[in-house]
């Protein structure tokens, strides 16, 4: 089983952005909490980062036949992206929605998820742990031992 984890716009910027909010550990440290998680869950997992929407909307098109689902945390993109939203939607693979902060919590803006639409179910507030979460629900869901949540 193979997954693809999409990262949005300035999670590359981990540890320097707003540690109060996303924490102190970079990146390069969620990467490799990703793919621990993975290989604990017995699924082999590709990672992608882009500040950019058609970049991954791209990759997303491109998981079509290669990926059986899709974790992805749009970040900023989730509240402003129908473009990724669409992209989801047409592959049609099952996807989780992360986010490191409890967004629902957040400002107004922040309370539309269009990303989410399209997902099986959403994890946030968990901080790296929601990426964990995300690959396992997505792991038994793909076996058919779990429904839509």
């Amino acid at each position: 089983m193979k997954f693809l984890v999409i990262n949005g716009p300035n999670l590359n910027l981990l540890g320097l952005r707003e540690p109060e909010i996303y924490g102190r550990q970079d990146f390069a440290a969620l990467q490799q909490f990703v793919r621990d998680a993975a290989a604990e869950a017995g699924v082999e997992v590709e990672l992608f980062q882009s500040n950019h929407e058609g970049a991954i909307v791209d990759t997303i098109q491109e998981a079509y036949g290669k990926a059986d689902g899709i974790v992805i945390n749009p970040a900023a993109y989730t509240h402003t992206s129908v473009a990724i939203l669409d992209a989801l939607k047409a592959v049609a693979l099952p996807a989780v929605e992360v986010h490191l902060s409890d967004v629902s919590k957040r400002e107004s803006f922040r309370q539309v998820s269009y990303a989410g639409l399209a997902c099986v179910k959403t994890y946030m507030g968990l901080g790296f742990e929601g990426y964990r979460r995300a690959i396992l629900f997505l792991r038994d869901f793909c076996e058919g031992e779990v429904k839509r949540a």
